[in-house]
């Protein structure tokens, strides 16, 4: 299972469900490495989509603790376990933990890959993510050239889990 996330200098990720920044690079390679997988997220993420809609061209898993939340092209699940039991027949690469933030801290432990768009700049945030670079179990594999959108720095990085 892999991961994909934005975070500021400090591992930010954003604040009242929000993005930290509109990057149309980032929204882009977000596109392209999620296409035809399928993504697990939240409900208050799932409902910041453009008209709560799901992401076309994947299958979507919202975790929800709400038994009656049942979007239309949605598969909802109340319980990790579960979700980790619908994905079982899913190859290692074809599934994304897209957020937010309770959705990434309860499935980092199970992800062996996380796609990092790093922003270098720190936003006002209300919700933060796990500071790869300071987790030994995790380790940089790679990091893009440097990218700019109306002055905003960011790069691609990727990190794998060690242990």
């Amino acid at each position: 299972m892999n991961l994909i996330v934005a975070v500021d200098e400090k591992w930010g990720i954003g604040r009242d469900g929000g993005l930290l920044a509109h990057l149309p690079e980032d929204m882009k390679y977000f596109r392209e490495t999620t296409r035809g997988k399928t993504v697990v997220m939240g409900r208050k993420t799932l409902e910041s989509f453009p008209g709560g809609k799901p992401l076309k061209n994947r299958v979507n898993i919202v975790l929800s603790r709400n038994e009656q939340y049942a979007p239309e092209g949605v598969r909802v699940y109340q319980r990790v376990e579960d979700v980790l039991e619908a994905l079982k027949g899913c190859g290692e690469d074809d599934v994304f933990v897209i957020g937010g933030g309770m959705i990434y801290r309860e499935f980092l432990p199970y992800c062996t890959k996380a796609y990092v768009t790093y922003i270098r700049r720190t936003f006002d945030v209300d919700t933060d993510f796990e500071n790869l670079d300071r987790n030994g179990d995790w380790e940089l594999e790679s990091v893009s050239d440097a990218k700019e959108h109306e002055g905003i720095s960011f790069e691609f990085r990727i990190y794998g889990r060690v242990r």
